[in-house]
């Protein structure tokens, strides 16, 4: 058969992943703090985009009677009565008084310390004259009136208010007013704010020496001198390269860096492990002795730069809210809160359709209205989406939220998904980085989805959290002649109908970071 080169037309189906298509399951898997600044970017991209709050309400003109004319009279009150002789005697009463000596009176205290006047006077400006000396020239205010009534500076700019707030103290801004202090040799100095600048967040050394001296080409020797000065600031231990270093250093200041305690330090693996026999040979001390260190050594501060400049901690607000009704059943919710609430202003659009204008211009009016239309759609698509999938997770952990931890049923993905009638990749996607409020706490969605662990006996599956749980309280319940080993949580979670293997509990015992049996019998018998 003869090879030949031809054209043929197939047709076919195939799914095709549009930009809109991908940024919508992007929308699906943000947090709402995420969620946020997308939608700030949006708003700020898009003119077509605003808030629901910032949306122009339909003007509603007051009723007329309040400000038109009546019976000839020039201004009227809502009953028609014009401004009398006498209302005009109160614009001239001691109530309106507007000297200085009358307005200071008033205020009791001085102008100076009421109004913004530090600027120097300008032509114009009589602060001591009357009624036209603050600018209010005759009966009406003037705009370019005195700044301190405006608050308005010498140069016409509103005044800064934000530039009297104090700045947050940074680590390294604390240390360099320091250095500037404890040596004037320039060569010092930089070698200095170059040792500051390789501190990390809690203070520690994150550059060797080494580098630091080779890449300010000077000796190791003159840059471990400077280290020596930055570790004498404040705050105790700053500086250090290293756990041991930055508690000797704390304890040097406090004159309690004797050879025993640096024999501790040196052995801080032996700490962790509470193997305190084993210290208290190494350090050649007794029991009570090794009992004191312990306890100068638990008024340090590991981490003594966690004081300065810390990073803002962003707390974790509920997407869903649980509450419970007197039925017994359970009312699910969207936190409002943390919805955006945004709007396309087609008003805007069709104002801006009818104008003439150029090709370039309608395409990008076009494309603005069509993904204004989008978000709008993918956002209200998002929240039905993840209201379905926590009512399906409420429906399944019922026992969870009437009983406790304990009562935790094993779940995945594929059985909620087959409930709701959705695919495994969009429930993963609603529970990441999504939170839910109940009245036993705050948990992540991802939390109601653990694994199941067999029944010793037959029946009803545990949940591996429920079962981490029961780790927990048995640990905490145990006495300090009666530690319970791994072979025997093993032993008594079977008289509980819970089937699982030693390896299984060490490593349930691990993630509750809750020490072995040996080394909590040594913590517990001091």
């Amino acid at each position: 058969m003869a090879l030949s080169t031809k054209l043929v037309m197939r047709q076919g189906q195939s799914l095709v992943m549009t930009p809109q298509l991908l940024q919508a399951i992007k929308l699906l898997q943000f947090s709402n703090l995420e969620l946020a600044a997308f939608v700030e970017d949006e708003l700020e991209r898009n003119p077509l985009l605003e808030r629901a709050e910032e949306a122009h309400e339909p003007y509603e003109p007051m009723l007329s009677t309040a400000y038109e004319a009546k019976d000839g009279h020039d201004f009227g009150d809502p009953e028609g009565h014009a401004f009398n002789e006498s209302s005009e005697a109160d614009w001239n009463s001691e109530s309106f008084a507007t000297d200085r000596g009358s307005m200071e009176a008033s205020l009791g205290t001085e102008l100076s310390n009421t109004f913004d006047d530090d600027r120097a006077p300008t032509p114009g400006d009589h602060h001591d004259a009357g009624l036209d000396g603050y600018g209010l020239e005759g009966a009406g205010l003037s705009a370019t009136s005195w700044s301190g009534t405006s608050g308005l500076n010498g140069d016409g700019e509103a005044t800064n208010l934000e530039a009297y707030v104090a700045a947050e103290a940074t680590l390294k801004d604390h240390l360099a007013g320091q250095l500037a202090i404890a040596t004037s040799d320039p060569v010092d100095r930089l070698i200095g704010n170059a040792l500051i600048d390789s501190l990390d967040e809690v203070g520690y050394l994150t550059d060797p020496v080494e580098d630091i001296a080779q890449r300010l080409g000077t000796s190791v020797q003159r840059v471990e001198r400077m280290l020596g000065v930055v570790q004498t600031f404040d705050p105790s231990g700053v500086g250090a390269r290293n756990l041991s270093e930055c508690l000797a250093i704390q304890l040097r200041e406090r004159d309690r860096l004797d050879p025993a305690m640096q024999a501790l330090l040196n052995h801080l693996g032996l700490l962790a492990k509470r193997d305190f026999a084993a210290l208290r040979k190494i350090c050649q001390v007794d029991e009570e002795d090794i009992l004191d260190m312990l306890n100068e050594i638990r008024r340090l501060d590991p981490k003594p730069g966690r004081a300065f400049g810390s990073s803002s901690i962003q707390p974790v607000v509920p997407d869903v809210i649980v509450r419970p009704l007197p039925d017994g059943s359970w009312h699910v919710e969207l936190n409002a809160d943390v919805l955006p609430r945004i709007l396309v202003n087609h008003t805007y659009a069709a104002r801006v359709s009818k104008v003439k204008a150029k090709e370039a211009d309608k395409a990008f009016m076009s494309n603005c209205l069509q993904t204004a239309n989008w978000l709008t759609k993918s956002l209200e698509q998002r929240a039905r989406t993840i209201l379905k999938v926590s009512s399906e997770i409420v429906r399944q952990q019922d026992a969870f939220f009437a009983k406790g931890v304990e009562h935790l049923r094993p779940l995945n993905l594929k059985t909620i998904a087959d409930a709701i009638g959705m695919h495994e990749s969009t429930v993963s996607r609603v529970t990441s980085n999504k939170y839910m409020t109940t009245p036993r706490g705050l948990f992540e969605l991802k939390y109601f989805f653990t694994a199941s662990i067999n029944a010793h006996n037959g029946g009803e599956a545990h949940s591996a959290e429920s079962v981490r749980f029961r780790i927990k309280q048995m640990i905490d319940q145990e006495s300090a002649k009666d530690i319970l080993s791994d072979d025997a949580i093993v032993a008594r979670l079977k008289e509980a109908n819970i089937d699982i293997a030693r390896r299984t509990v060490a490593k349930y015992r691990d993630s509750l970071k809750i020490p072995s049996s040996v080394e909590r019998r040594r913590e517990k018998a001091l």
